[in-house]
């Protein structure tokens, strides 16, 4: 018995050793489809340049919400709202009602729309037609008016900020087309609205076109999608990787409108993160519980990790 035992232990060992060295035994690897390659290097390199960019989301250095009448704004001690980056005085923001109006300090230069701006102007905000981006310091930094609500906040951007010239750019999950799943479109009645709670703690209604129905190994799920019946929609969702490997609030999809047979494709290689995973002056709206997913989606944007230091 004993005799048997170590032929057996040795024949192991041999066998395993001739598979170590069988220079033929060679993993299997799925063929890359190389225009599926290179149509996710190009979303992802636009991505990139997006978030980037000298007035994307990286560049974002403060929030300040309009608690008064008035505020004077600039990095200086006497400022009632003190700018991170910028002249010590930029200007004075005030309020009545819903009017916002915005005086520029005399002398500090300033531009609207690439025309010097050099009086008081109405400050529209995020929420009208035609939004006032005040810049400064060469066109590096811009001053906008976000409406949340009842309330007001200024919305601070510079192409120096931290967390832009420190960007340590995406990673992603490996994906592929198998994340790729095409969905059925069943729509809601019209004017159908869906509460969305932001980062800050506030309700808004938002319009919630349909529903997008699709499977995935062989198991239903659901989706809802905001927007406008015929228009792109825009979806916000949770996964079994929220807070582990992916930003733990959910994620994001710009998805196409409905086509004539209901269909939309769902690509989630392109699910990415909020702008809150950048920067702490965001406010993001986030994951609605009918959109948290009982899967776990290893594709798209993995979570951010900002360097040491930075906000």
């Amino acid at each position: 018995m004993r005799r048997w035992r170590r032929c057996a232990v040795v024949a192991a060992c041999v066998l395993a050793l001739a598979a170590c060295g069988d220079k033929e035994a060679v993993p299997v690897v799925a063929p890359v489809d190389p225009a599926f390659a290179a149509e996710q290097q190009q979303w992802r390199q636009q991505r990139y340049t997006e978030l980037h960019a000298a007035d994307g989301w990286t560049s974002l250095v403060g929030l300040h919400w309009l608690e008064h009448k008035a505020h004077y704004i600039g990095q200086g001690p006497g400022s009632g709202i003190r700018l991170a980056v910028g002249p010590d005085k930029l200007g004075m923001v005030a309020r009545d009602g819903n009017s916002v109006t915005f005086t520029p300090e005399r002398g500090v230069p300033m531009s609207v729309d690439g025309e010097p701006l050099t009086g008081r102007i109405r400050f529209f905000s995020d929420r009208d037609a035609t939004p006032t981006r005040i810049t400064f310091d060469d066109g590096k930094g811009q001053l906008s008016l976000i409406h949340r609500g009842e309330r007001f906040a200024l919305r601070v951007k510079h192409a120096d900020a931290p967390t832009r010239t420190a960007f340590t750019g995406l990673t992603y999950w490996e994906g592929g087309p198998g994340w790729r799943v095409n969905a059925r479109f069943v729509p809601h009645a019209a004017g159908k609205t869906l509460p969305i709670v932001d980062i800050t703690g506030l309700t808004t209604e938002m319009p919630n076109a349909g529903a997008l129905e699709f499977e995935k190994d062989g198991k239903p799920y659901r989706l809802e999608a905001l927007g406008e019946p015929g228009r792109e929609l825009f979806v916000i969702f949770g996964d079994r990787t929220s807070g582990h490997g992916s930003y733990p609030a959910g994620r994001y999809l710009d998805l196409p409108a409905p086509d004539a047979n209901a269909q939309v494709l769902i690509d989630f290689n392109h699910a990415y993160n909020p702008p809150c995973a950048f920067t702490p002056f965001a406010t993001c709206p986030l994951t609605p519980a009918e959109n948290r997913l009982d899967l776990r989606v290893d594709a798209g944007e993995q979570v951010y990790h900002s360097p040491q230091g930075a906000p």
